[in-house]
């Protein structure tokens, strides 16, 4: 073939692989991929979570007594520490809070239910809530509202008590 029909071809072909001696590719190695200052451990611990600054702030501005307020949290604290007898959760995680009302006198207004009104401890549990609400530094007075509607179902509970007892 002559330069000048070489020249005129849109196309440039490939080598043949007779033509061309290709060695074999590197192979892929750990050392290749781990980062020789980062330990095993510290490469498994999950990196800095980007929600967590914003998690952990506190609401600005908020009146003590609402939801996110000191008061307000040092009751549902209170509440989070009085466990159902017959579940190893909490009756705040288990869903059997229904509101926590902080009016602006600092009296406490519970409203809660139990999982059925056969419950043991249908008698005790409302009063020992009551107490530990009135226990919580601040709180003039504290009051229980037990209610039956809606009934309490396994929709209340948090993932946290879900977790807990392996329903999640």
């Amino acid at each position: 073939m002559s330069e000048e029909t070489n020249n005129d071809q849109d196309f440039i072909a490939a080598p043949s692989p007779a033509d061309t001696v290709v060695g074999k590719p590197p192979r892929a190695r750990v050392e290749d991929a781990v980062d020789p200052d980062e330990t095993p451990r510290e490469s498994m611990e999950r990196k800095r979570d980007y929600l967590e600054g914003f998690l952990q702030k506190k609401p600005e501005n908020v009146p003590a007594g609402a939801p996110g307020g000191d008061l307000y949290e040092a009751v549902v604290a209170a509440l989070k520490e009085i466990y159902d007898p017959e579940i190893p959760v909490n009756i705040y995680d288990l869903g059997l809070i229904y509101g926590v009302d902080v009016d602006d006198e600092s009296d406490v207004t519970v409203t809660m239910t139990l999982t059925t009104p056969h419950c043991p401890v249908a008698e005790t549990m409302p009063g020992e809530v009551e107490l530990r609400a009135a226990s919580v530094p601040g709180v003039r007075d504290a009051e229980v509202n037990l209610v039956w509607d809606p009934p309490w179902g396994p929709e209340k509970m948090t993932d946290e008590a879900r977790l807990e007892l392996g329903m999640l």
